[in-house]
C-alpha cells in the first residue's frame, strides 16, 4: 500500500536556524533577557525522561542559539555528570527525585547559580513553590492536570499528600504567575479542576522535529495492518489497556502486528499480559529504538494508537502525523487538541470506542488515506522554532509587566 503526499519543496520545518536565532536575540535583548535558569524534575538525560524534558529541551537550545546565558537545574540523573553542558546551554544535576525540589529552591533563592533576569519553572506534578522565594520575572510551565496520575504511581498516603498539594494547596499561591500550557483543552482543565485565572493562562502549542515527514519518496505501508503506540511504559499511559484492545481486534484482523516503543518500570506486567493473550508473536516491545528507526517505523505504520488516561499534548501522535500517519486515541486533554477528530484521527471515549476506531480505521483504506494527508497538512506547522519564539514572548510580556511594577 502506498501514500501519496504533496509536498511544498520549500518547507523544510526548522531549517532557517539563523534567522529564527536573530528573532529570539532581538526579543530577548528588547526584554532585557540576557540569563534565564530553568527548574525542572527531570533532565532529558534522565532514564525516565519523556516529553515534558523534549519541551524544555528543545526550548532551551533555541534560546541558547540565540545568545542567552540558559541555566537548567535539575534533579541527579543516574550516570550523569553533576554539571555538563548540552547544546549550548549549562545542566547542573544534583539532589535525588524528592530533595530537588527544596534544594533546587534554596540555590536559586540564594544566587548559588549566579544571576538570572528571568526564572521558568517546570510544574510536572510537584511544584518548586517559585511565587514563595523567586523575585522578579518568571513563569511556570504547566501541561496538565496530574489528577488520578498520583493514585497510578504512589502509594495511598503519598498520592494524597501529591493530590493535596496540586488541587489545594498549591494554585492559590500560583494566583499571580503566568502559566504556559500546550493546548486549549489543557488551559480548560488548569482554569476549571484548578481554577486558574483564565487571563494568566497561555497556550503555547509544542512543535516536532523536522525530521518527522512522509519522507522523500511515496510513503509504502507495512503489507498486513500495522499499529504502533509510542511512550514510557508507565500506568499513566495504560498500554495495558491497549494490548487488550489490540488482542480484540485480532479476530477480524488476523494478520494485524503491533509495536509498543519505550522502556518503564511496567515492562514486566507488559510482557506478561502479552503472555496471556498469547500474543507474543505480533505484539513486538522492542523498548527504546533509534531516531531513524522511529522515523521508519511511523511511516510504515497503518495507524497510531495512545489509551493514555492524561496528556499535556500527546507529541508522538503529532510526531506520527508529520510522517503521514493517523492517529486512534482516548478523548481526554491534550489528544483533543493533537487530534482532530473526524479528520487526522478518531478520539475514543472508553475502551470499546478505542477498539471500535481501530477496527475502523484499519478496516477503511480510503479513510485512512484521507486521515494520512490531512495529519501530515496539520502537523507541518508545528515548528520548536515558534514554541519556542512564542514562549520567549511570554517570557519577554511578563519581564515588561515586572519592570512596570
Amino acid at each position: 500500500m502506498v501514500r501519496f503526499f504533496v509536498r511544498d519543496p520549500a518547507g523544510d520545518g526548522d531549517a532557517n536556524t539563523d534567522d529564527a536565532a536573530a528573532k529570539l536575540g532581538d526579543i530577548a535583548a528588547a526584554a532585557g533577557l540576557e540569563r534565564v535558569h530553568f527548574l525542572a524534575w527531570r533532565d532529558l538525560d534522565d532514564p525516565e525522561a519523556g516529553g515534558s524534558e523534549v519541551h524544555a529541551h528543545e526550548i532551551a537550545r533555541r534560546w541558547a542559539d540565540a545568545g542567552i546565558d540558559i541555566t537548567f537545574r535539575t534533579s541527579y540523573a543516574p550516570g550523569q555528570p553533576q554539571v555538563a553542558w548540552r547544546d549550548g546551554y549549562r545542566v547542573i544535576r544534583r539532589a535525588g527525585r524528592y530533595a530537588v525540589f527544596p534544594r533546587a529552591a534554596f540555590s536559586e533563592a540564594t544566587g548559588r547559580h549566579g544571576a538570572r533576569d528571568a526564572l521558568v519553572e517546570i510544574w510536572n506534578g510537584m511544584p518548586f513553590f517559585s511565587p514563595l522565594w523567586a523575585k522578579g520575572t518568571r513563569i511556570t510551565f504547566l501541561h496538565h492536570v496530574h489528577a488520578e496520575m498520583w493514585d497510578m504511581t504512589l502509594p495511598p498516603n503519598l498520592a494524597r499528600f501529591g493530590r493535596g498539594i496540586e488541587s489545594t494547596l498549591a494554585p492559590p499561591l500560583y494566583r499571580r504567575t503566568r502559566i504556559v500550557t500546550l493546548s486549549e483543552s489543557s488551559r480548560e482543565e488548569l482554569v476549571e479542576d484548578l481554577h486558574f485565572r483564565a487571563s494568566r493562562v497561555s497556550v503555547v502549542e509544542p512543535g516536532i522535529d523536522a525530521r518527522f515527514t512522509p519522507g522523500p519518496e511515496p510513503q509504502v505501508l507495512e503489507a498486513d495492518p500495522l499499529v504502533v503506540a509510542v511512550g514510557r511504559l508507565v500506568p499513566v499511559k495504560r498500554f495495558d489497556h491497549l494490548i487488550d484492545a489490540l488482542a480484540g481486534l485480532k479476530v477480524r484482523h488476523p494478520r494485524l502486528r503491533a509495536v509498543i516503543v519505550g522502556e518503564g518500570y511496567e515492562r514486566p506486567a507488559l510482557e506478561s499480559l502479552v503472555a496471556t493473550h498469547g500474543a507474543e508473536e505480533w505484539i513486538d516491545l522492542p523498548g527504546r529504538v533509534d531516531d531513524a528507526d522511529l522515523v521508519a517505523l511511523y511511516r510504515r505504520a497503518w495507524v497510531v494508537a495512545s489509551a493514555s488516561v492524561r496528556e499535556g499534548w500527546g507529541m508522538t501522535l503529532t510526531e506520527a502525523a508529520a510522517c503521514g500517519t493517523p492517529a486512534v486515541v482516548t478523548d481526554i486533554a491534550g489528544h483533543r487538541d493533537a487530534v482532530e477528530d473526524g479528520v487526522t484521527g478518531i478520539l475514543a471515549r472508553d475502551p470499546e470506542g478505542l477498539v471500535a476506531g481501530l477496527d475502523r480505521l484499519l478496516a477503511d483504506e480510503a479513510l485512512r488515506g484521507a486521515m494520512s494527508v490531512a495529519a501530515a497538512e496539520r502537523a507541518a506547522r508545528f515548528t520548536w522554532d515558534n514554541t519556542a519564539r512564542r514562549v520567549l514572548e511570554v517570557l519577554a510580556d511578563e519581564a515588561g509587566r515586572t519592570h512596570a511594577r
